[in-house]
């Protein structure tokens, strides 16, 4: 089992709003690249998204709940048809989306004990308390051409050193995808 952390980044290691759905000044940065960048499986996750589970924030998953279950496409119905865990503490029913259960107890138990590859979509709360209990395997991260200089950092300033190897390095549209994993200790 494996915790592989997909966010799409700026430059300056920016990941908050990349949609716009969050209303900041700068937000949507990712989606002015147009379509090509962003859509389909861009963080090459293939046989790991049929076979894993998907983890998500609260937030992320409603968000997520609303928007792909009216969709078809091939990579939608793979999205849609994979096992969902949501971690929070205030929902309760997560019937919205198929597939979705929300973990009771723990969110680092519950990884631990997770047979599967687990899969963190966004949800940056999720992604720093799996950093902080040393839990991500592989980051792959899709990095836009954009610095906006604030908002909210995957590797916070007071969050624990990342030692990581470089897997793989490919253009993707606009973007580039780039995929590491933590030092072999």
């Amino acid at each position: 089992m494996s915790v592989i952390v997909i966010e799409f980044i700026t430059l300056d290691g920016i990941v908050s709003d990349p949609d716009g759905s969050d209303g900041t000044a700068a937000g949507g940065w990712a989606f002015r690249h147009g379509p090509e960048t962003v859509a389909g499986d861009k963080f090459r996750l293939g046989r790991t998204l049929d076979e894993g589970v998907l983890l998500f924030g609260r937030r992320t998953w409603q968000m997520f709940s609303r928007i792909w279950p009216g969709r078809d496409d091939p990579f939608s119905a793979r999205m849609n048809a994979a096992a969902k865990l949501v971690a929070s503490r205030g929902l309760t029913d997560a019937s919205a989306w198929a597939n979705s259960r929300v973990i009771d107890g723990d969110l680092a138990d519950a990884v631990k004990r997770e047979r599967r590859d687990v899969i963190v979509i966004g949800s940056l709360s999720v992604v720093h308390a799996l950093m902080a209990d040393d839990l991500i395997d592989e980051y792959r991260l899709l990095i836009f051409p954009t610095a906006l200089g604030a908002g909210e950092r995957l590797f916070p300033a007071d969050g624990p050193p990342a030692y990581l190897e470089c897997l793989a390095a490919e253009r993707a549209g606009a973007a580039v995808l780039a995929r590491y994993r933590r030092e072999e200790r």
